[in-house]
């Protein structure tokens, strides 16, 4: 009987424990299920909120159809289906971007999708519509009416520059898609929609610059950019769940392993400051860089810089405009982008028109762990000093230009000298 009893006993303790066991494990189980779902459904609410590619194609297709709007790649997009949306890269919902091919050319699609018009400094400095009416240049419009109203656009975006009429004439060239010698009202109505996007306009003052990528074709808004191979600049991307768990510092290291070679990474570099030097004071007036981070470029197969995400490439004309009229209580309100800061007026909380650090210094703070990484010994030294004095850049007197324009060289002609006697220059 006590044998019994023990092995009663016993067989209490192991059902006990297995039931323990079995209750942890379903437990687990289901707090596995129950998180995976949730992440899951975040996800997907992320990606559905954010990547509405297909609505404004849809959207744009309808306008093309009632005879709205044209373009060079409507009827591809549209009828033929030659233009795919591929793999959505969108960051911010107004502003659809989708991997794309075209027949044998692969590009990136861009496509503009905003509710109110309004200036933001939250947002693109650019004036937005619903759906974009599409309503202008209105019927009747002449060629040479609608030539005057780029003309004043134009001037309203950059200022009033020598060689604005060259850069109209260029726009023309653009609208008649069909390249059949006249402009038609829907062509009209869709390069006039391009002409309010910082990206275009950026394009088009820089197309003889290597820096921006070719624009391939437009329905509307909706526009098609040449692929660029390699992007972002640097930096590698984690899940959220691993990154918030790295240091800041380790993760600035972990940014710059998987980079190109060294004489690569001059070449790139110099690209960058070619591109500070083409906006800053360049032939269609002067533009502040208002996000210089890695994500904003790209490089291609030929280690040429290339732009990623023009939006936050502003005219300097129409930021100090709209900053100029942005209320505030402490200079951090006075920001646009992640890198244009003006300082607050307390005597008339606005902000002043004036940013308070250059595009070259911006760019310069971008590059320094990039290029000091892996770069020869014998030109180490020079390089970082000559990136901190860049760094240390304020303001924009004529004396700092100056500065700006001494710092600018000295980093290009380094970088040069090192690279070019080998084949990657």
């Amino acid at each position: 009987d006590g044998e019994w009893a023990m092995l009663g006993s016993w067989l209490r303790a192991v059902t006990a424990r297995f039931s323990y066991l079995h209750m942890k494990y379903l437990f687990f189980s289901w707090l596995a299920v129950f998180v995976g779902s949730w992440i899951v459904y975040v996800e997907y609410s992320s990606y559905t909120e954010l990547c509405r590619g297909h609505d404004c194609k849809n959207s744009i297709c309808d306008k093309y159809r009632k005879g709205v709007i044209d373009g060079s790649a409507c009827s591809s997009l549209c009828e033929k289906d030659t233009l795919y949306l591929g793999k959505c890269f969108t960051a911010k919902p107004n502003s659809q971007v989708y991997s794309g091919s075209w027949g044998d050319l692969e590009g990136v699609i861009k496509c503009q999708m905003e509710e109110a018009p309004h200036y933001d400094l939250g947002n693109e400095m650019e004036p937005r519509k619903e759906a974009v009416a599409f309503n202008k240049p209105t019927k009747g419009t002449s060629v040479e009416k609608f030539r005057e109203m780029i003309l004043n656009h134009l001037k309203a975006k950059v200022g009033d520059q020598a060689n604005l009429a060259d850069l109209a004439t260029q726009v023309l060239s653009i609208a008649d898609a069909n390249k059949d010698g006249h402009i038609s009202l829907p062509e009209a109505r869709s390069t006039w929609a391009l002409l309010q996007l910082n990206e275009f306009l950026l394009a088009l003052v820089l197309q003889d610059r290597e820096h921006t990528p070719k624009l391939l074709g437009f329905c509307g808004d909706l526009y098609v950019m040449e692929k660029v191979p390699h992007s972002p600049l640097y930096g590698i991307s984690l899940p959220w769940i691993i990154e918030v768990w790295i240091p800041a510092g380790l993760r600035r290291s972990m940014d710059q392993w998987f980079t190109p070679s060294w004489p690569h990474k001059s070449k790139i570099s110099i690209g960058l400051l070619e591109l500070v030097e083409d906006v800053f004071h360049g032939t269609f007036g002067s533009f502040l860089m208002c996000d210089v981070s890695a994500t904003s470029f790209g490089y291609n197969d030929r280690h040429d810089l290339k732009v990623m995400d023009a939006r936050y490439i502003v005219p300097e004309a129409i930021f100090q405009e709209v900053i100029r009229q942005q209320r505030c209580d402490v200079d951090e309100d006075c920001l646009y982008g992640a890198d244009c800061l003006t300082s607050c007026d307390l005597t008339k909380h606005r902000c002043t028109p004036e940013v308070t650090r250059p595009n070259l210094a911006k760019a310069c703070e971008a590059l320094k762990d990039y290029i000091l990484r892996g770069a020869p010994s014998d030109v180490r030294e020079e390089l970082e000093k000559q990136l901190y004095a860049c760094i240390a850049l304020k303001g924009s007197s004529e004396q700092m230009e100056i500065e700006h324009s001494l710092i600018l060289n000295n980093l290009k002609t380094l970088l040069w000298k090192k690279i070019s006697h080998t084949k990657d220059s």
